[in-house]
């Protein structure tokens, strides 16, 4: 909890003068409609990899996306960066991940990292499979290192799924469940492009079932996944 207040609680970082415009251009961009049809939109869909799962002291390692633009994934606009760790992640931590140590001493600085992530997303809305550890780790970084608060657009295909197929959804929990149901092939699980691909290859069957529901359209599926958080007990 100290560390955690620590960071916290830490001085709003100082950014060189190069990084500073950066930001200062990203923030002058106009915000993406959200109202808009997947047919005529871009999406961002993500994950990460981290030194493990505890929301509270764990950090960020890598970002890995693809987009979805017009409906359809783009993979020549994706996006992979890992940023530099001062130490190393534990050695059980690795076998998940594959980001060896090295290659995590030797990444790249956090906060250009960050910055080359929110250029690369824009103002553009996300998605990503259980949002809150995604959103929480990137939150947390983007305030350390860049010193801002990063509110932006999710959507959380973990409750548009058992939404859409309520048959599914004690049975289907996982990313897994949902990519073996729908035979979506990941050969490289716990990368973080790889695992983006498969949410993003999910999201593309939502779109499909939600168009036949009358729930398409990101706003459409939030609007979705709403209902379901509200009628499970969750918010």
């Amino acid at each position: 909890m100290k560390a955690l207040l620590q960071r916290w609680l830490a001085p709003r970082p100082r950014l060189e003068h190069r990084q500073a415009e950066r930001l200062s251009a990203w923030r002058g961009l106009p915000d993406a409609g959200k109202k808009s049809g997947f047919e005529n939109s871009r999406c961002v869909v993500l994950d990460v990899e981290t030194t493990g799962l505890n929301l509270m002291t764990d950090t960020l390692i890598s970002i890995g996306a693809v987009s979805v633009v017009n409906g359809s994934i783009v993979l020549a606009d994706s996006f992979y960066v890992v940023l530099q760790q001062r130490e190393s992640s534990r050695k059980e931590n690795i076998l998940v991940h594959g980001i060896s140590g090295s290659v995590q001493r030797e990444g790249e600085a956090p906060a250009d990292a960050l910055l080359s992530f929110l250029e690369y997303l824009g103002k553009d809305p996300l998605v990503a499979f259980h949002v809150k550890f995604d959103e929480t780790m990137i939150r947390r970084a983007m305030r350390q290192y860049l010193g801002i608060s990063f509110n932006r657009p999710w959507l959380d295909l973990a409750y548009v799924m058992p939404a859409l197929f309520p048959d599914l959804m004690h049975s289907h929990r996982g990313l897994d469940d949902w990519s073996s149901y729908f035979r979506i092939s990941n050969e490289d699980r716990h990368n973080a492009v790889a695992d983006a691909l498969a949410t993003a290859q999910l999201l593309l069957v939502a779109i499909s079932i939600a168009r036949q529901t009358g729930n398409s359209g990101y706003e459409g599926l939030r609007s979705l996944e709403r209902t379901f958080r509200y009628a499970s007990g969750e918010r």
